[in-house]
C-alpha cells in the first residue's frame, strides 16, 4: 500500500493534535515530521505520536526529501506565506480554516495551485461533518432544497486563549476564521453563489482589536437565505448549530449530530467511514493525493466565500 508522508506545522497547537489523532487513524498515511515554534514543544508531540522527525524550523522541516504534504494547524496570518512555500517546495498542502485573512492572499494561494497542479485544500469541514453531508446528500438527490439557513456561532472568548484553554500568540477572527465556515457551508449546501450580502458588528475590544459580535444576512441568486449571528460574548453553551429550513422538512446540526425539526435524532453513522469531520477531511486529502484529482474543499471551491468575506469586510469598515 502507496502511503502519503505527512508533516504537521503547528502540532502542539489546538488543531494540530486533532489532525495528529485524526492521521493515526488512515492507513495509508505516514505522519514523518512534527513542527512547533519550540524544539521542546515538537519534541513532546512527536514522542505523544512516535513520529520520527521534529523541528522549529517550517523551511528546514519542508526540506525534508521524503515528505509528500504538509497539514498547516498554525496561525492565520501565516497560512498564505506557509502554504505558497509549500507548494513552492513540491508538498501538497491543506491549510487550516481560513486559508488566510485577506483575499489577495487567497488569490495568490489559488494561483500558486494552479502553478504548481498540486493537491491543495482549506480545512472547510463543515463540508464533511456527517450531519452536514446528510443534508447534502438529500439535496444532490432532489429530495431538499434549501429555504433558509439560520446559523449561531457562539463562545465566550473575552480573552486571547485557544480551544486548549491555553494563551494565543495570534488574535482569533469572528469574521475570517467562524464566519468563514458558515459562508462557505451556505454556498455549497445552497448550490448558488451569494448575491447579495449585508452585514453589521459590535464595539471592537479595546485590548484584542476584534469586534465580539457579528451579524450576516446573505441571499442568493434564486432568493435562499442564511441568517448568520456570531458572538465572543456568550456565557452560555458554545459552538455552532445550523438550522436548514428545507421545503421538505427542518433539520438541526450541530457539529457531528443531527435533529429534525421535532428534536428527534437523525442517525448519521452511515454516512461516511467515520464520525469524525476532522478525520473526514484528512482522509479526502490524502484521497486526493493518491488519486491526482482536486480534492473537495479545494482553494478554488473555496475562493467565493473568501471574496464574499472580503465584501463584508469593506462594508463595514467604509
Amino acid at each position: 500500500m502507496k502511503k502519503v508522508r505527512i508533516g504537521v506545522a503547528g502540532a502542539n497547537g489546538a488543531f494540530g493534535s486533532k489532525h495528529l489523532d485524526a492521521l493515526s487513524q488512515i492507513d495509508n498515511v505516514e505522519i514523518v515530521a512534527a513542527m512547533a515554534t519550540t524544539l521542546d514543544k515538537a519534541n513532546g508531540v512527536a514522542d505523544k505520536y512516535s513520529i520520527p522527525n521534529r523541528f522549529d524550523n517550517y523551511d528546514d522541516m519542508l526540506g525534508m526529501a521524503d515528505l509528500d504534504a504538509v497539514i498547516l494547524a498554525t496561525p492565520t496570518q501565516i497560512h498564505a506565506e506557509q502554504g505558497i512555500k509549500a507548494m513552492a517546495a513540491g508538498k501538497h498542502v491543506l491549510i487550516e480554516i481560513p486559508m488566510a485573512d485577506t483575499l489577495a492572499d487567497s488569490e495568490a494561494l489559488v494561483a500558486k495551485q494552479k502553478e504548481t497542479g498540486l493537491v491543495a485544500m482549506a480545512g472547510h469541514v463543515r463540508r464533511f461533518n456527517p450531519s452536514h453531508q446528510w443534508v447534502h446528500n438529500k439535496i444532490v438527490a432532489g429530495e431538499l432544497s434549501i429555504q433558509q439557513m439560520d446559523i449561531q456561532t457562539y463562545f465566550f472568548r473575552r480573552t486571547n486563549m485557544n480551544a486548549k484553554g491555553e494563551p494565543r500568540s495570534w488574535t482569533d477572527h469572528l469574521l475570517w476564521h467562524h464566519a468563514c465556515h458558515s459562508i462557505d457551508l451556505f454556498r455549497y449546501q445552497a448550490g448558488e453563489d451569494v448575491t447579495e450580502v449585508h452585514a453589521v458588528q459590535g464595539p471592537v475590544h479595546p485590548d484584542l482589536g476584534i469586534a465580539m459580535d457579528m451579524s450576516i444576512l446573505m441571499k442568493t441568486e434564486s432568493g435562499k437565505l442564511c441568517t448568520l449571528s456570531l458572538s465572543f460574548n456568550n456565557d452560555g453553551p458554545l459552538g455552532s448549530y445550523f438550522r436548514y429550513i428545507c421545503d421538505n422538512g427542518t433539520y438541526i446540526a450541530s457539529y457531528d449530530d443531527l435533529f429534525d425539526g421535532h428534536n428527534n435524532q437523525i442517525d448519521v453513522s452511515g454516512v461516511d467511514v467515520s464520525l469524525n469531520g476532522i478525520e473526514l477531511i484528512d482522509r479526502e486529502f490524502v484521497s486526493a493525493i493518491l488519486d491526482n484529482r482536486e480534492p473537495n474543499s479545494s482553494l478554488q471551491q473555496c475562493l467565493p466565500a473568501m471574496k464574499i468575506m472580503h465584501e463584508i469586510e469593506q462594508k463595514m469598515t467604509s
